[in-house]
Order: structure tokens, then C-alpha cells, then sequence
């Protein structure tokens, strides 16, 4: 019988390596991931539109690496539930403090014993086949995330926390496939070092060398990381465009979130797109960066809508009302709505 798996992890190493697991057992899968509170019940919420439009005629939510409150379980139960659609939902997770929530919700399972990335592997491996390449990566994964440190594996898992957690190059909001597509990419090749001789210290000597690995490829060239990154973002930005276009009197721009780096990005993708007269970026902090290459004011612009100012072709401002939010399309229709309030 046709059907997807929409997979909800946390946004660490044992977040994405429950997306390893379950990559090797599913095709049709698609993959999300959140922090802890209000970011969740987002995350859910665009799984449960997913599926409305789906053709699949079966539906699986998986849940792992996060605890939900007791709110929060019984409204997913609920919604669930009313659901017209064909829909199972299971989450594997170790955190205590979801005790209460394992003890009402069968589906809902909880083992502090051992790491989320272990108890994702362990349930598909009794039901499919094990495999000794992933149960190898899972066991580092256990040892670092339960902090096992009299375990061989320990400090090849600190290295692998670290590799993911500083993997910030491709933005998650914006991109969540391929920010997925990177960091699988990352833990990947990192395989290649595990039977090395202390293999930790080799790893950690080319984590450099794995994120250009990633970035070389998609940019069928080599130049510095720097550079690659940004090459990379704006063929993304470009590709993209479209859907993240904005207004601004007669002028045309694209709104970007969180991006980092906004002066070299902002200017790489205006010389590389012409028909676009200025680029924006929000942070979470509610501040917005603002570039141009001389098609319009952006001091003025700045000024006018977040009580800012700066140069011409390069200015900010703070936008007090503007909720983050952890949806692109949800920070896109805030910074419209802003814009149209101006006049």
C-alpha cells in the first residue's frame, strides 16, 4: 500500500541521526525538525497540511528527540484523530520529563536508557534487518548523547555533536532539504573515518575539508569555503526567488531570514540577479538588514518602515512588531503585511 513517513527530530546530532536510521529503512520520507516549545506545534501543523494534499494513501509521523508537554500530546492526539486522512503517529524519545505523557499516549515511547538515535534504530532493526555500518555510527551517537565516557566511541561522538552543531552554512528555515541534505552529507563522510587509527582526532582534522566536500559539489568548483558557501546561497536564493519576493513601492526585492553573512550574500545575489532592485533579511532579534546596488534608497526605505536609516546601499532598522516564527511563509506574510501598513 502506498505510503510516507513525515519525520519530526530535534535539531541536534541525535535529532538528525534518527533521520540517518530511518533514511536507510524509508524512501518516501519527508524530514522536519524543530527545537523545543511553540517551534513544535508549527512543525506538526505543516506535517498535518502536508498530508492533507497528499495522494498517499497511509501517513506515519514519527516523532524523536523531543518531549512534548502533556498540552502538547493531547492536542497532536486529538488532531491526529480528526484527521481525515490515514494517519499513524509514534514517538521514540528518552527524556524523562515526557514520563507523564508515555504513561497516558501508547504511542508515545519513552527509554532514558538510551539515546533517541539507538531506540529509532533498535525498533526499525527489529522489524526490518540490522545493519552493521549504521549500528556502528548509532552506538558513537549513544555514547556521546547519554554521555557515556568510558565508552570507545566517546570522543568520536564529540566530535560528530560538534561537526553538526556548528554545520550553520545552509539556513534551516529557508532551506530545510538541503540544510538536511548537508548535514547528512557531513555525517556521511564522516563514516570513512570511524576504523582509522584515532579516528576522532582525523575527523576532527578534516571537518574543514567535509563541509568544502559538500559545497565543491554543488558548485562544480573549488574556491575558499567563504566563497563556496556563498555561491551556493545565492543559486538557492536565485532558484527561489519567486517565492520569496517582496514589494516595496516599485521596487522588487527578496526577503531572506536569519541568512548571516548578509553583506557578501546580499551583494552576490543582486549582482547575480539585476531584476532585483533590493535584498532584505529578518533575524529573530526583529532587526532587518537591508542592501542594494543603486536601484533604490534603502536609508529612506529603512527609515520609513523599520525607524532605521544607514547608506544608501547598505541600512537596518528594527521592526517592532514582528513575531519570529519558525515557517518561512508565516515571516513572509508579517514583512508584507508590515510593508502594506506604511503606505
Amino acid at each position: 500500500m502506498n505510503h510516507k513517513m513525515y519525520h519530526l527530530s530535534h535539531t541536534d546530532l541525535d535529532g538528525y541521526a534518527c533521520q540517518m536510521v530511518t533514511a536507510m529503512y524509508f524512501k518516501n520520507i519527508s524530514f522536519y525538525n524543530s527545537n523545543y516549545g511553540k517551534e513544535i506545534n508549527e512543525c506538526f501543523d505543516s506535517i498535518l497540511k502536508e498530508i492533507q494534499i497528499s495522494n498517499d494513501m497511509q501517513h506515519i509521523i514519527l516523532i524523536t528527540d523531543v518531549n512534548l508537554t502533556m498540552e502538547q500530546a493531547k492536542e497532536f492526539n486529538s488532531k491526529v484523530n480528526l484527521c481525515e486522512k490515514d494517519v499513524l503517529l509514534l514517538l521514540l524519545d528518552h527524556h524523562k520529563s515526557g514520563q507523564e505523557c508515555s504513561d497516558e499516549y501508547e504511542w508515545y515511547f519513552m527509554d532514558p536508557t538510551r539515546s533517541a538515535t539507538k531506540i529509532t534504530y533498535d525498533f526499525f532493526a527489529s522489524i526490518f534487518e540490522p545493519n552493521e555500518e549504521m549500528e556502528h555510527f548509532v552506538n558513537i551517537v549513544n555514547s556521546v548523547d547519554i554521555w557515556l565516557e568510558d565508552k570507545q566511541e566517546f570522543e568520536l561522538g564529540k566530535v560528530l555533536l560538534g561537526l553538526v552543531s556548528g554545520a550553520r552554512e545552509v539556513n534551516r528555515i529557508m532551506f530545510p532539504q538541503e540544510n538536511t541534505d548537508y548535514i547528512f552529507s557531513l555525517l556521511n563522510q564522516s563514516q570513512k573515518f570511524f576504523k582509522k587509527e584515532n579516528p576522532h582526532i582525523v575527523l576532527d582534522d578534516h571537518v574543514h575539508k567535509l563541509k568544502k566536500y559538500f559545497f565543491k559539489h554543488k558548485n562544480n568548483t573549488d574556491d575558499t569555503l567563504s566563497n563556496l558557501v556563498s555561491n551556493y546561497i545565492v543559486k538557492l536564493l536565485t532558484k527561489n526567488k519567486d517565492k520569496m519576493q517582496i514589494i516595496y513601492k516599485e521596487y522588487k526585492g527578496i526577503l531572506t531570514y536569519n541568512i548571516g553573512s548578509v553583506s557578501v550574500i546580499g551583494n552576490d545575489f543582486l549582482n547575480a540577479n539585476p531584476d532585483i532592485d533590493f535584498f532584505m533579511d529578518v533575524t529573530s532579534k526583529k532587526t532587518i538588514s537591508l542592501r542594494s546596488n543603486g536601484k533604490v534608497d534603502v536609508s529612506k526605505m529603512a527609515a520609513h518602515i523599520a525607524n532605521g536609516g544607514g547608506h544608501p546601499n547598505a541600512s537596518g532598522g528594527l521592526l517592532n512588531t514582528f513575531k519570529d516564527s519558525f515557517i518561512y511563509d508565516d515571516i513572509k506574510s508579517q514583512i508584507v503585511n508590515i510593508i502594506s501598513s506604511k503606505g
